[in-house]
């Protein structure tokens, strides 16, 4: 049985896409909010406005211009390179505080239109060290949520345990890995579907979705012979 209502945190990429075909599985009604903060590659919001309209999802836009001001980063400055951490330091693309505030102002959203479930597509095994998207920060953030607003809410992560490949083979199993592969966007240069090829998300991207094909192409080579 179908449970309630949730409200996924929705970027219009690859992984918040997934998460929304989970969601839609899983929840009698689905709703989608997506953060405008300042984001160099303005396209994702437009890119969530598309596909939550082609999955007839109410979609929330959220002005979250504030965090550009305070948390300036890869992602939210064309002269900041994008680049990954070096002698353990975190990103460029790391916008501090980011999850923290996207996950509360979601759980505000959710005690409006009656969810109380929050979907995100944070993952603690293909990540690039982001504290913010550790299994234990989220279980910290959900006891917090609840104590604040004196509510039972859940913080879902389907994608918490799973590597790249295997978030590709959730997609597929919703026959919806074309769509998530076409329609989305992860590029840190703001190119959708296979991105620029360049940057450190698209290169994950696509070493997830070769690894997973690999492995398709084996199961049905495997069924056949």
């Amino acid at each position: 049985m179908k449970q309630e209502k949730a409200i996924v945190v929705f970027s219009g990429g690859q992984d918040s896409t997934t998460c929304l075909f989970w969601a839609k599985e899983r929840f009698k009604e689905v709703e989608a909010v997506t953060f405008d903060y300042g984001q160099r590659h303005r396209l994702e919001i437009e890119c969530a406005k598309m596909i939550a309209a082609e999955l007839g999802v109410r979609h929330h836009i959220l002005d979250m211009s504030l965090l550009n001001q305070l948390a300036p980063n890869a992602l939210t400055r064309q002269d900041i390179k994008v680049e990954d951490g070096e002698n353990g330091e975190l990103p460029s693309t790391f916008v501090p505080g980011r999850n923290l505030l996207f996950l509360s102002f979601a759980g505000v959203l959710a005690s409006q239109v009656g969810a109380k479930h929050i979907v995100t597509g944070v993952c603690e095994t293909d990540f690039s060290g982001y504290p913010d998207c550790r299994d234990v920060f989220i279980k910290s953030l959900n006891v917090t949520l609840n104590l604040s607003m004196d509510d039972t809410f859940v913080i879902d992560t389907p994608l918490m345990w799973l590597n790249k490949a295997q978030t590709w083979e959730l997609a597929d199993q919703f026959g919806a890995l074309d769509f998530v592969q076409e329609r989305t966007l992860t590029c840190y240069n703001g190119v959708i579907a296979d991105g620029c090829g360049e940057c450190p998300a698209c290169q994950l991207r696509k070493k997830g979705l070769d690894e997973y094909l690999s492995y398709k192409e084996g199961v049905l080579n495997h069924v056949r012979f």
